[in-house]
């Protein structure tokens, strides 16, 4: 051969990385299995791109048990050793300033989000005037991002109450 050697893949340890897009429609198809309170987040793995966890809100049994907050805690219950430094929350709206006190917690370094704060709060959902920004902004031993608007269109109309 040559000393040219072929060695097969091991397909069950592949995936793909996805698009941001891919995973944010993941969870706005979450998200409408719940229409009341469509807010759901996803954790996924940088590296493998395997969603980690998911996470529905569920305020009605807990007000604290916001989409990311559930996501986070789901993901705790079943990968206890995750590498937070590795992971991206995807969330079909722009987290509140608990959720985002939740993410510097676990220092996840990156968030994208579908829906705005401005078009919560203009479309009748409470929101503390806290914008996810000036949390991280406060944290100054926090160095995430935040990205906004991805599939907005798709998102926003599940929130539309006004």
């Amino acid at each position: 051969m040559n000393g040219l050697q072929c060695f097969a893949a091991d397909t069950n340890q592949i995936q793909a990385k996805k698009s941001d897009e891919y995973y944010m429609q993941i969870a706005i198809d979450l998200a409408k299995n719940n229409p009341k309170a469509p807010f759901a987040a996803l954790i996924v793995d940088n590296q493998t791109g395997k969603i980690l966890s998911k996470g529905l809100n569920a305020s009605k049994v807990n007000p604290t048990f916001h989409g990311e907050m559930v996501a986070i805690n789901n993901c705790v219950k079943e990968h206890p050793q995750v590498d937070w430094s590795q992971v991206t929350l995807y969330t079909t709206a722009e987290p509140c300033s608990m959720c985002q006190s939740a993410v510097v917690w676990t220092k996840i370094p990156r968030v994208v989000f579908a829906t705005s704060f401005e078009y919560l709060i203009n479309h009748g959902w409470n929101q503390i005037n806290i914008r996810a920004a000036e949390i991280n902004k406060r944290s100054s031993f926090y160095k995430g991002t935040i990205t906004g608007g991805i599939l907005a269109s798709q998102s926003n109309v599940l929130f539309d109450r006004l």
